[in-house]
């Protein structure tokens, strides 16, 4: 009996076939995350950046009231601790970090590093903020922060900035990388 050995391990669109349905389905699998995750961290930062009452440090709705709240059920209390000494600065280095990651994970921009942004930003928001939740998945930080992951080490390989930009590097280079 003969073993014969797989020579079509890969996805055939790496060699430049674009394959069927399936392979297409493949290639842009993590789009519709990217454009989720993209589409709602721009619109939670520019709904901080908007707020009337979000930016104080006290006063209903405001991130200084909101972190006094959650300080004692927090896993890490220390980092609410740090976040109060300057509560509006906090909040709006939270807000701008959204932004920058939405808008880097929309257009693919630096993706894997956007990802990582929105990753931290969900890991410290679930590690303060939503902890107390019970059961545990009721808290959507949690959640975020696993969605982030697959961006994190996939980046944005197709219909982004930093794809066209990866190409612009191998036609300079003639093709070699």
């Amino acid at each position: 009996m003969t073993q014969g050995i797989r020579t079509d391990t890969h996805p055939p669109y790496l060699d430049g076939d674009r394959g069927g349905l399936r392979e297409t389905a493949t290639r842009y699998a993590l789009l519709p995350l990217r454009i989720f995750l993209g589409v709602t961290f721009i619109y939670a930062g520019l709904d901080k950046l908007t707020s009337s009452e979000f930016l104080k440090s006290g006063g209903a709705g405001s991130i200084g009231d909101t972190m006094r709240g959650v300080r004692d059920s927090a896993a890490i209390p220390a980092l609410i601790d740090l976040a109060l000494k300057n509560p509006v600065g906090f909040g709006t280095a939270i807000a701008l970090g959204e932004l920058a990651v939405g808008l880097g994970t929309l257009f693919g921009l630096l993706a894997r590093v956007a990802a990582l942004g929105g990753a931290l930003i969900s890991l410290s928001l679930w590690l303060t903020i939503s902890w107390a939740n019970s059961p545990y998945y009721y808290g959507n930080d949690l959640a975020y922060l696993m969605a982030w992951l697959p961006l994190v080490l996939a980046g944005a390989p197709y219909l982004s900035l930093d794809a066209m930009l990866h190409a612009r590097r191998r036609r300079r280079s003639g093709g070699l990388r």
